[in-house]
């Protein structure tokens, strides 16, 4: 890709070209912002840390169940938790869910209610009267959906979550303390989108299975 506006380099482990080296190599280039592809090891965890110490905007990925275990799993990896503290400023997790296709889809009556509890568990938000279920038709090929929108949960960290993150940490606690600073996780994200009838309980309970 050419783009004037940034630079890209693709890594090559043939050539010994890792994630980590290509961290350093644009450290030498003095980046506003850097994007890191994926961190997959300590030394890549290392790097992208170095250079948030050191004034720099880095963006990257993990695979991680919600926006929380990002920082187990950076722990994990062995980064310092007192480096994490510092430099940790936000995680944002998403899912992506198939959309009712808006020609066909159909009100379906009211959803039970331990699905509700289940989706919106720790949050006080009122059933819909009634919900939306796929029907099928030539506009979605007969599949009742059509196209995908995305569930996100995003985390902001704040002074009294970094004091949670520690060499120990429990995730139970860092996830009471995301809540409690405003962040709406992935199940309640989705059953706002049942609610506008954008999709269906068993899309998001489909792609949420492993919070349980």
């Amino acid at each position: 890709m050419v783009e004037p506006s940034f630079n890209q380099m693709q890594i090559q482990h043939g050539i010994d070209l890792t994630f980590a080296d290509g961290v350093r190599a644009l450290m030498r280039q003095d980046p506003d912002i850097i994007m890191v592809g994926e961190i997959r090891d300590l030394e890549t965890a290392e790097m992208a840390i170095q250079a948030a110490l050191t004034g720099h905007l880095v963006l990257s990925t993990l695979h991680t169940n919600d926006a929380p275990s990002a920082v187990m799993r950076l722990l994990e990896l062995g980064v310092p938790y007192y480096l994490l503290e510092s430099t940790l400023i936000g995680i944002m997790a998403q899912r992506l869910v198939r959309t009712l296709c808006s020609h066909c889809k159909t009100p379906d009556g009211a959803l039970q209610d331990e699905v509700w509890a289940n989706l919106t568990e720790g949050f006080s938000i009122p059933k819909p009267a009634a919900i939306y279920r796929p029907v099928g038709c030539t506009e979605c090929r007969h599949t009742g959906f059509r196209g995908r929108t995305g569930l996100y949960e995003l985390l902001m960290v704040s002074q009294p979550f970094s004091k949670l993150i520690k060499a120990e940490s429990d995730i139970h606690a860092l996830r009471q303390q995301s809540i409690r600073d405003g962040m709406q996780p992935l199940r309640v994200a989705g059953a706002m989108k049942i609610i506008d009838g954008t999709t269906t309980a068993e899309e998001v309970l489909k792609v949420t299975s492993s919070l349980t």
